[in-house]
């Protein structure tokens, strides 16, 4: 047989390495920013604002979160910052939620992907490993623009912003990291064990609570702390506040860490995405 003649599956087994994922997002970069493009303006078709919402939802969000805990419960975040006003708390707990959104929203989408996208799979030469890439940048949208109006709330609220809040970026950069490759991972999963998804929810609701996103880690008994720190929430919650509330430098060889462990849990995401695709066609 000819190489014209031979039949090329485009799932088939794909290399693995970190350059061949920095290869493969490389390429397909173009592709990636379009579907990101029209996955963020076709949550919101047929609305009457229409990709406005993606604004007015963490506007409403965080004017709740105010009014309920500064005027309802009287919460104080307490012990930490110089500021400890009445809408410290809410401004505090928004950047949790936002981390948290972040982190849950493309968890929580993941087992579905590639069950959603069926022609991806069966009838079109597609690079279907870009699918987590691609929730990744929609719900990276949504949580930059939360942070907008985290950031026009607290210059609202004290009459400045710290300049620490330039690392940002940096500090959420291992996040994205690590839940674009436990998506790479839990998408492959999604196709042959259909329960993932209801699994993941319920994971994601238990994170939540066991996240400082409502409470400050100082709050929970020593014996307990140690869950807390486990968690892969809490070192990024921690550090966003640092560079947005508190003004301070964040922890750049706790960074540097998280990042490689990072790297390496999305290698092996995205390994196990690769070395599996072949199968979801016979699955789907």
């Amino acid at each position: 047989m000819t190489n014209s003649q031979k039949t090329i599956n485009p799932h088939a087994a794909q290399p693995t390495s970190l350059v061949a994922l920095t290869r493969s997002l490389w390429r397909n970069r173009q592709l990636i920013v379009q579907m990101t493009k029209r996955e963020v303006v076709g949550r919101y078709k047929g609305s009457a604002i229409g990709l406005a919402w993606s604004f007015f939802n963490p506007v409403f969000m965080l004017t709740v979160y105010t009014f309920v805990f500064s005027e309802i419960f009287k919460s104080r975040w307490g012990g930490i910052g110089a500021d400890d006003s009445k809408t410290q708390f809410a401004v505090v707990l928004f950047v949790g939620m936002i981390v948290l959104s972040l982190f849950s929203e493309v968890l929580n989408r993941a087992p579905g992907l590639i069950l959603s996208n069926v022609n991806y799979v069966k009838k079109v030469v597609f690079p279907i490993e870009i699918l987590p890439v691609i929730a990744m940048g929609a719900a990276l949208f949504h949580s930059l623009i939360s942070l907008g109006v985290l950031l026009a709330a607290f210059a609202l609220f004290n009459g400045y912003l710290h300049w620490t809040a330039v690392f940002t970026p940096l500090v959420l950069l291992p996040l994205v990291i690590l839940t674009t490759g436990l998506a790479w991972m839990l998408a492959s999963l999604g196709v042959f064990l259909r329960d993932v998804g209801q699994t993941i929810g319920i994971l994601t609701t238990v994170l939540m609570f066991l996240s400082p996103v409502f409470y400050p880690v100082t709050a929970v008994p020593e014996r307990f702390r140690p869950f807390i720190m486990a968690n892969p929430l809490t070192f990024i919650i921690e550090q966003a506040r640092e560079v947005l509330i508190w003004g301070h430098l964040p922890d750049w060889m706790g960074l540097g860490g998280y990042t490689l462990a990072a790297t390496a849990i999305a290698w092996a995401g995205y390994a196990c995405f690769q070395k599996t695709k072949k199968g979801f066609a016979d699955v789907l």
